[in-house]
């Protein structure tokens, strides 16, 4: 008797537990996790956005910073990584750049911010958070509320004129 009692009270903590976490996603903070150290985050040296994205230039490219708009045409080389430092995705062997129009939702919200005020030839790495990425869904590859990393090199742009930049070196 006593050992359904102990496991009852058990039972009665954990389901009490649980319902006052109910609604509540764990989200990890960027700022207290672990980085694969292959991937060189390096948050330091990162600039957060008011978003809660981080990105750091490794090239900063040529010509000069152009402020990106909704509908301005992108064609750009990426790798995506999870923060242990697995790869998701990648297009670096592509025939061609993956080209979206930014704040057409054609790619996750980080991703669109991050690539505006590159310059063409640039490289930029993002550190995004799951708020910003695949959020508490995930996808195929990322598990839910994945913070993920990409390294993105700006090929061209065309702004919403369709007028082209100068291409990249």
């Amino acid at each position: 008797m006593q050992k359904l009692r102990t496991f009852l009270a058990v039972l009665a903590v954990a389901l009490l537990a649980s319902s006052c976490l109910e609604g509540k996603l764990f989200v990890p903070d960027i700022e207290n996790v672990y980085f694969e150290p292959s991937l060189g985050v390096n948050l330091a040296a990162s600039t957060k956005t008011a978003s809660g994205l981080y990105y750091r230039d490794i090239t900063v490219g040529a010509g000069t910073q152009v402020l990106m708009v909704d509908g301005d045409s992108v064609g750009v080389r990426y790798r995506g990584y999870l923060r242990n430092g697995v790869p998701f995705d990648s297009n670096t062997t592509a025939a061609l750049p993956l080209r979206f129009r930014t704040g057409s939702n054609a790619v996750v919200d980080g991703f669109d911010e991050g690539v505006r005020g590159m310059r063409v030839g640039g490289r930029r790495q993002l550190i995004i958070p799951p708020g910003l990425g695949y959020g508490s869904q995930g996808s195929a590859a990322i598990p839910s509320n994945s913070i993920i990393v990409f390294d993105v090199t700006l090929q061209f742009l065309y702004d919403s004129d369709s007028t082209p930049a100068p291409p990249s070196p």
